[in-house]
């Protein structure tokens, strides 16, 4: 009984176990069941999608889907595949961006992230082909909503607001004025915008040529191009880059308008507002004037009569040696005078058009006078002679043997009287024309004169103050000497029958120039010509290390506040050149005239401070009122400023010769102690504490000992 109640005790806790243990599987099962009905969404894509693509929802009980709503409510109920796992559909074309909605028995699933869209903005095709400017284009494609602008060629860009109709299809737009033939592209006028290029290119109509006429045509007058879409032209070209832009009257088939009056040869061009020039096959002829001159042989000063046709073309009558002559007021298309140029000789008189084509003429002979004799047959200076002979009128100079001018008195087309000049010398006679020419006489002048014979100056130039020795043969016959500027020696020197000693009076023009000597018998001669100074002759040339010769003694760098420069002998003080300064002094700052720095041509031997000078020659132009001009030596300087205390300035007559003690050359408190110091590095310096204007030259910087 116990062994079948153990029995039935195992049955029962056996029993109870599976019961148990069923139990929890039965709940167990339960739980799992109830979890695995929840329909989950792992994810959706891809993204971003094409509207018209396959959407594909990723998850699990998904078969418990009954409709997805798609922004902005587009509910799908049907799908292209549905499974637990996987749900796939076409995107609608009217979806836009935003949260998916899942709907299911048990609720809604939302999104948790908006569906994007790619929009591939494309070009399908576009008509017409081609199309005239100003006409109406249609762009076929899609995501054609989005775009903000079509770009034709050359980035001619029309916005949306131009358009004449927008839709996701197709644009519609008037082709820019100025656009020409190539690929269109639409973009969506992002910052980092999206391009689309069509395939083929559009064909924009140019304007085209039929015929040009007149051709030759009259410069002025009308010329009519006939042609097709003329109207689009903006600018037609004639030869010679002659532009027109203003026209009588303009078609599609035909522009009327005038030619240039300077209208060259040469092909026809026109250009629309898209600046493609369209040039013409035929070669666009100027016409040219027809003449007749007479008469072919005349004075300088006479009018040619010129007839023919087209004459008012006539810009310029260019005469022998490219002279231009004066055409008159008054002239016509068959008939126009000219007067021959004072300076025109003979040959071929030519007629050049403002279009620059050129007829010419004949040759025409320009009449020079004929000298047939003069009386006396000899003179003294000062004397008048008469020359005889035809067309006189034409001769400006008469020019006596030594090349002296005369001074012409009365005179006629067959007679002029001349006195001859001081300084003519035995010979031939010479008739200057208005163009240049020279007519002799065929025997010569004989000179009357009891002149001193000039043979050299002892001094290589003349001196105001200073002896000018004359050398030469008769001396004695010297009476006065009158130096250029007409001013007369009052003091001489030693004088014999070979040389005469005069000092060169104060006053004295300054440059070449040429001493007239006047005898004792009044008769006057001329010496050979001179240079004349108003500055001390360097002593010693090889103390001299600056003259600006080009001689090795002119080395420096730099130079003069930039704007020093090498001046010709011209306006020197003795024939040389020299450095000019002409600018303005730097504010507060040290400005450089010239330097140098090295020993070259730089001799110091036999120099003693405190003996000796350093001299130059000065020509201030311009006053000066202030600053300083430092002369330097390494670094001790000399301070020149005569204007110091001037209140208008001070500036000089002309060329002058400064002394500058060695001993003033001084550093804070030392004098230079020898001429060497500073190895060769000397140099002129502006200091001056404002902006100071400087105009003055500057030559011959040299050693030389002290009075």
């Amino acid at each position: 009984m116990q062994t079948k109640y153990i029995k039935y005790y195992r049955y029962a806790v056996l029993f109870a176990t599976i019961c148990i243990v069923s139990t929890n599987v039965l709940f167990t099962s339960c739980k799992k069941e109830e979890k695995d009905t929840a329909t989950v969404l792992n994810s959706f894509g891809p993204m971003p999608i094409a509207r018209g693509a396959e959407l594909q929802f990723i998850g699990k009980n998904l078969d418990n889907v009954t409709s997805i709503v798609l922004p902005p409510n587009i509910e799908i109920t049907t799908f292209t595949s549905k499974s637990s796992t996987l749900i796939t559909l076409i995107v609608p074309q009217e979806a836009t961006p935003g949260l998916i909605v899942l709907k299911t028995p048990q609720g809604e699933l939302s999104t948790k992230t908006e569906i994007g869209f790619s929009e591939p903005i494309s070009i399908a095709t576009f008509t017409p082909a081609t199309i005239k400017p100003g006409s109406e284009l249609t762009i076929n494609g899609d995501y054609l909503n989005l775009v903000e602008n079509v770009i034709f060629t050359d980035r001619v860009s029309v916005s949306k607001a131009s358009f004449t109709s927008q839709s996701r299809t197709e644009i519609k737009l008037n082709v820019p004025a100025i656009s020409k033939t190539g690929k269109i592209a639409v973009s969506n006028g992002a910052v980092d915008p999206v391009i689309v290029y069509s395939v083929t290119n559009l064909t924009v109509t140019l304007p085209a040529f039929t015929s040009i006429t007149p051709n030759p045509v009259k410069a002025g007058t009308q010329l009519t191009i006939a042609g097709t879409d003329l109207d689009l032209v903006k600018t037609v070209v004639f030869g010679g880059d002659k532009n027109v832009t203003t026209f009588v009257s303009q078609s599609a088939t035909a522009i009327v308008l005038t030619v240039p009056a300077d209208a060259k040869d040469g092909k026809v061009i026109l250009t629309p507002a898209s600046a493609v020039n369209v040039e013409s096959s035929v070669i666009l002829q100027m016409i040219v004037p027809t003449v007749v001159v007479s008469p072919t042989t005349l004075k300088n000063g006479a009018d040619i009569t010129v007839t023919g046709t087209d004459l008012d073309l006539v810009d310029k009558v260019i005469f022998g040696g490219n002279k231009q002559g004066t055409i008159k007021t008054g002239g016509t298309e068959t008939e126009i005078l000219v007067t021959v140029p004072n300076d025109a000789i003979t040959g071929v008189v030519t007629f050049v058009t403002k279009a620059t084509k050129e007829v010419a003429g004949p040759s025409l002979t320009i009449i020079d006078p004929l000298f047939t004799s003069f009386s006396p047959a000899s003179s003294k200076a000062k004397a008048d002679i008469t020359i005889v002979g035809t067309d006189l009128d034409l001769v400006v100079d008469v020019v006596f043997f030594g090349g002296i001018k005369g001074t012409i008195g009365t005179r006629s087309d067959t007679q002029l009287t001349v006195k001859v000049p001081v300084g003519a010398k035995t010979g031939k006679i010479s008739l200057l024309t208005k163009n240049g020419n020279q007519v002799l006489s065929s025997t010569d002048l004989t000179i009357l004169a009891n002149l001193p014979v000039i043979d050299s100056f002892t001094e290589p130039k003349g001196t105001p103050g200073q002896i000018l020795t004359i050398n030469g043969t008769n001396m004695l016959l010297v009476k006065e000497l009158v130096f250029p500027g007409d001013i007369y020696a009052t003091a001489f020197g030693a004088k014999t029958d070979t040389k005469v000693e005069v000092y060169v009076p104060q006053g004295t023009t300054v440059g070449k120039g040429i001493i007239r000597m006047i005898t004792y018998e009044g008769e006057e001669g001329l010496l050979p010509e001179l240079y004349f100074v108003t500055v001390d002759l360097v002593q010693n040339q090889t103390l001299c290390f600056f003259d600006f010769n080009g001689t090795g003694k002119d080395s420096w760098w730099g130079n003069s506040m930039g704007s020093g420069i090498l001046n010709l002998p011209a306006s020197s003080a003795d024939g040389t050149p020299y450095w000019r300064i002409n600018g303005m002094s730097g504010t507060g700052w040290y400005d450089g005239l010239f330097f140098r720095n090295g020993n070259n041509n730089f001799v110091t031997t036999g120099v003693v401070v405190n003996t000796w000078a350093v001299k130059f020659d000065i020509n201030v132009i311009e006053p000066i009122k202030e600053g300083v001009l430092k002369i330097k030596f390494a670094n001790y300087y000399y301070e020149f400023k005569p204007w110091e205390g001037l209140p208008d300035g001070y500036k000089t007559t002309g060329w002058i010769t400064v002394t500058c003690p060695l001993t003033g050359f001084m550093d804070k408190a030392n004098v230079i102690p020898d001429a060497a110091t500073g190895g060769g590095e000397f140099g002129m310096i502006w200091a001056s504490g404002n902006s100071v204007k400087i105009n003055m030259g500057i030559d011959n910087i040299r050693f030389e000992p002290l009075p």
